[in-house]
């Protein structure tokens, strides 16, 4: 027999009887894609039992919490918008909000000052319970003010600094690495790496990868090789004209993003270069586009939309203080074969 809503049962009573983490629990609540169906039939049995609720909880709050979690960084302009990441991530983050009756409040701003401003003064208002970063920049100032003051968030990406925070990522560098080992072992040699924005831990670490995955053969890294560029098409469109320009030597194009390896693709075939049969190219986040284009992009496949809901079920997790802290998750990748590369 169920019993009714007991405020005073809590998510640890809840993983005590289950014999489970209290972390669990609030997966099985997320709905968490992986949390086994057995698993979540048997802690949804004994919140049944018991009384537990996670409405309740909300209820019970609603004097001390927004019922709102914010989303920062990225420098999410026009122009990261038509980036079919950030559609996708939102999603994965909107679908486990909603099951929590949370809303969004997205903080766009053109500087990284601005942006660490207006996500402390949403937190100090207390106009959102908890944040979520889409971005790590080197020099991060905001993750060490936000962990100084106890703010819940959790971070999508990987931060420079101290792993005391909560994360959810993937390998990029050794997302990276596999992707230009792919290259390698078809047997070229000159990879060029379009790059993006130094700025980012994201543009270091598939940089990085890129560079690892000669050394780990013993090949010299190719000189003069490396073009950074916006995430964009027309920042790899402008890159990889550049490589054209100067006359750069080389067989095949590693991009750190799929709209940057669409750009190339567009710049090498305005020149008469045969995509995938003169120059290889690879890019990076499998996104929908990629399919799309002609010839279809070899890309590294990213659990996009699965970092989205893996982000809100830690935060969630913080906000109403069930979790073991600090959380991590690296999610894995793998590398989608078409006929670009």
């Amino acid at each position: 027999m169920r019993s009714v809503a007991n405020e005073n049962v809590t998510i640890k009573d809840v993983a005590k009887r289950a014999g489970v983490s209290p972390s669990t629990v609030s997966r099985v609540i997320a709905d968490h894609p992986r949390i086994s169906p057995d698993t979540k039939e048997k802690v949804r049995s004994i919140m049944a039992e018991l009384g537990y609720y996670p409405n309740a909880i909300a209820r019970s709050l609603v004097n001390q919490t927004s019922n709102s979690i914010g989303l920062i960084r990225s420098r999410l302009t026009e122009e990261n918008f038509a980036n079919p990441f950030f559609p996708a991530v939102i999603q994965g983050i909107s679908s486990v909000a909603h099951k929590h009756r949370l809303s969004l409040v997205l903080s766009t701003s053109k500087t990284f000052e601005q942006e660490d401003e207006e996500c402390l003064t949403l937190l100090r208002q207390r106009r959102v319970d908890g944040v979520i970063l889409l971005a790590s920049h080197r020099d991060d100032q905001l993750i060490p003010r936000l962990s100084q003051d106890g703010f819940p968030f959790v971070l999508i990406g990987r931060y420079e600094g101290s792993e005391e925070i909560n994360w959810v990522n993937n390998d990029n560098i050794a997302d990276a690495k596999q992707a230009v080992a792919y290259l390698l072992e078809k047997g070229h040699r000159q990879v060029a790496c379009l790059d993006g924005d130094p700025r980012y831990v994201v543009s270091s670490d598939r940089l990085l990868g890129y560079r690892e995955a000669f050394l780990a053969r013993g090949l010299q890294v190719p000189e003069g090789l490396v073009e950074n560029s916006e995430f964009s098409v027309q920042g790899g469109y402008g890159a990889t004209q550049r490589l054209l320009d100067r006359r750069a030597s080389f067989s095949a194009i590693f991009a750190v993003d799929d709209l940057v390896a669409i750009g190339a693709m567009r710049a090498l075939q305005e020149r008469g270069v045969k995509v995938g049969r003169d120059v290889a190219v690879v890019g990076f986040n499998d996104t929908i586009l990629g399919s799309c284009v002609q010839p279809a992009l070899t890309s590294v496949n990213v659990p996009i939309y699965e970092l989205g809901q893996i982000a809100v079920q830690i935060l969630t997790s913080q906000i109403y203080g069930s979790g073991v802290y600090p959380q991590h998750e690296m999610l894995p990748a793998s590398l989608v074969i078409r006929d670009s590369a």
